[in-house]
């Protein structure tokens, strides 16, 4: 009869238990004595394995679950089961699609209310929760936790494998899959597995051509937040991170990274098959290529492959007579930016490579090897005289080029470069 009591009053609408310090008001007196406890902050029900202690019998045995292991609700879709029936309905729809919470600011819809609610904070800018060592506050109460125990040094996570100790259990539990190799979010479109689920998330885009984050600066847009953030800073012109050994300062921590290696020495990445070793890794990753014959760049317009891409780039310009580098003091433009570096020293009078063996300076460090090449014994210096011009090469492929060009200008007759002869000069440094 009691029951009965109190569903008719739910439906009424009435209410018999008036809280004295508040304006709510409960149909049972139970429900009004557990109410008062948010005002008292009571906590009669302790847990016996731990130190905790929580106002409702209901949610100390959910706790307890905590220490014992026990899930009993079980997913209808998948293997996965949960500590609460709560935890459940929300994993449940995942599988279903169904998201009952909408955004009164926008058009985004979330699973749990829970989630709704933190996320109108982003339009509010509301941060409820405060840290009570500095200034900082946090949207999620877990969040604030985590960073309190920055102030306290509390790590509560500690690794079997290793020394390590973490601050937060989904870190731990990262950190602990580098040690077992596990990797358990499988992509469902190729072989590719992982260890975190962002992880995946960003794999997944690479098939699906997803480009979430847009840059507000310009049209670019990312697969990563981090990708975006570090693509900003090519805008603002910030550069946060920077090197303790020299002025210089980078826009991502790892470029800074490789940059310290600089002055440390450090080559981390080492060749399984010579002696050498790398500061990056897709360094040594192009160097193993060198021993496995591999070249994985192809050329569309004619059999040339490379070993590395941007090999590939600009080989892509010979067939395309492209030439993006203009010289600035004459009419000479070049496929290589280097190779306009070094044609502008031309101009410059600049020659900051002395050759070892005298007091000679040279333009670029090619010169210099070519010079020592074909430096001879007895000090003297040879070099290949060609009968169309009267240049002077260190070199007989140096001489065909020339040959070549007099031949695009129409001065010799023939191609066949075997017909021509090459006078060999030498001369006393």
């Amino acid at each position: 009869m009691s029951n009965l009591k109190n569903h008719t009053m739910v439906l009424t609408g009435k209410t018999q238990y008036q809280c004295s310090l508040c304006d709510k008001s409960c149909t049972q007196m139970s429900d009004l004595k557990r109410h008062s406890r948010i005002h008292t902050g009571d906590k009669p029900y302790q847990c016996s394995q731990c130190d905790r202690s929580f106002s409702q019998m209901s949610d100390l045995k959910n706790h307890t679950r905590i220490h014992t292991g026990e899930k009993p609700y079980q997913c209808s879709h998948c293997d996965k089961t949960f500590s609460h029936m709560s935890t459940l309905k929300s994993h449940t729809r995942v599988h279903t699609g169904e998201r009952p919470y909408q955004c009164s600011h926008c058009n985004k819809t979330f699973i749990t209310r829970s989630h709704l609610k933190i996320h109108s904070w982003s339009h509010t800018g509301e941060r409820p929760y405060q840290c009570s060592h500095c200034d900082k506050s946090f949207i999620w109460k877990n969040s604030l936790e985590y960073h309190t125990r920055n102030h306290t040094g509390e790590k509560l996570y500690l690794c079997i494998y290793c020394d390590k100790s973490f601050i937060q259990n989904n870190v731990f539990k990262q950190h602990i899959r580098i040690h077992t190799g596990e990797k358990p979010h499988q992509c469902s479109q190729c072989d590719k597995s992982f260890s975190h689920m962002s992880s995946l998330k960003k794999h997944t885009r690479i098939h699906t051509g997803e480009k979430p984050y847009q840059c507000s600066h310009c049209d670019k847009a990312f697969k990563c937040m981090g990708t975006l953030k570090s693509h900003t800073r090519v805008h603002t012109g910030e550069r946060p991170y920077q090197c303790s050994h020299c002025d210089k300062s980078f826009r991502m921590m790892g470029h800074l990274k490789m940059h310290t290696r600089i002055h440390t020495g450090e080559k981390p990445y080492q060749c399984s098959q010579c002696d050498k070793s790398f500061i990056q890794k897709d360094h040594l990753k192009t160097h193993t290529r060198i021993h496995t014959g591999e070249k994985p760049y192809h050329c569309s317009q004619c059999d040339r492959s490379f070993l590395q891409k941007d090999h590939l780039t600009t080989h892509t310009k010979i067939h395309m007579r492209e030439k993006p580098y203009h010289c600035s003091q004459c009419d000479k433009s070049f496929i290589q930016k280097g190779h306009l570096a070094k044609h502008t020293k031309m101009h410059m009078g600049e020659k900051p490579y002395q050759l070892s063996q005298c007091d000679k300076f040279y333009k670029d460090k090619q010169c210099i090897k070519l010079n020592q090449k074909h430096l001879s014994y007895t000090g003297k210096e040879k070099q290949l005289g060609c009968k169309i011009s009267d240049t002077y090469c260190l070199s007989e492929s140096k001489i065909k080029v020339k040959v070549e060009e007099k031949i695009d200008n129409k001065t010799v007759e023939t191609e066949d470069l075997s017909e021509l002869k090459i006078e060999i000069k030498v001369e006393q440094i």
